[in-house]
């Protein structure tokens, strides 16, 4: 395991996964680089020094991964492993192999967030590690694996392909569905139904997300075909509905 742990990005996430290191891996040093704070030598760092670190964790807006990865790239350790942790995976795994070939890198994308972690009173039980692409000897990537399953997680391997595949029809729908949801003003009553207080929950978790889910919908491929497949359905619920009743 890894004695020091760069971050780089410190939004909402970033701090996420901050919190997540100090709770199970107490011992490791952590060491943040972000563009709204300054180096102060104990908690913010300059990129140079971050990228120093046995692991540096990519925790920044998709659309600027690449741009990160580019300046990283000078500066990293002889032996640092670069983790990836966004949303999509097929995008960022190119951008690895193409302007870091060489380097030591996992493309990973932890299946939960800062608010479903509150809402379960920070039990990881059933919370989803997908590892796509990785350039790790396969003796660092399983224990980096099991460390993942002692904390709680489960661990999932599958290509970057069938990663996004599954986004689209999940968690781009999930986000779709919950924006619509909270535009419409629908809100919480005093007769919610268990389905809808389900439906709430969903909507109340990723409705401040905005800009992922532009993001998301702009580097993942088949989020396109999703929204076709939800509109033809909505257009065939709206004829069952007026089916008869004409």
């Amino acid at each position: 395991m890894p004695r020091t742990v760069g971050i780089v990005g410190y939004g909402s996430f970033g701090g996420f996964l901050e919190k997540l290191i100090r709770r199970f891996a107490p011992a490791v040093s952590i060491k943040i680089n972000s563009s709204r704070f300054k180096p102060d030598g104990a908690k913010f760092f300059s990129l140079e020094e971050v990228a120093q670190c046995d692991a540096v964790i990519l925790a920044v807006p998709i659309a600027v991964f690449e741009e990160t990865v580019q300046k990283l790239l000078p500066h990293l350790g002889a032996h640092t492993t670069i983790i990836d942790v966004a949303t999509v995976k097929m995008h960022t795994v190119e951008i690895l192999k193409r302007v870091a070939a060489g380097k030591k890198y996992i493309a990973t994308h932890p299946m939960f967030g800062p608010e479903s972690y509150d809402k379960k009173g920070g039990d990881v039980a059933g919370f989803r590690v997908v590892v796509t692409d990785s350039t790790l000897q396969a003796p660092e990537r399983a224990v980096l694996v099991e460390f993942l399953k002692q904390c709680g997680f489960d661990v999932v391997s599958m290509t970057a392909e069938d990663h996004d595949k599954h986004l689209a029809e999940t968690l781009f729908l999930t986000h779709f569905v919950g924006q619509t949801v909270s535009r419409g003003g629908f809100d919480r009553t005093a007769i919610d139904t268990v389905s809808f207080g389900y439906l709430m929950d969903a909507v109340e978790s990723v409705k401040h997300d905005t800009a992922l889910f532009k993001d998301v919908y702009r580097f993942n491929p088949f989020c396109e075909e999703v929204l076709k497949r939800f509109e033809s359905a909505e257009g065939e619920v709206h004829a069952l509905l007026k089916k008869d009743t004409i």
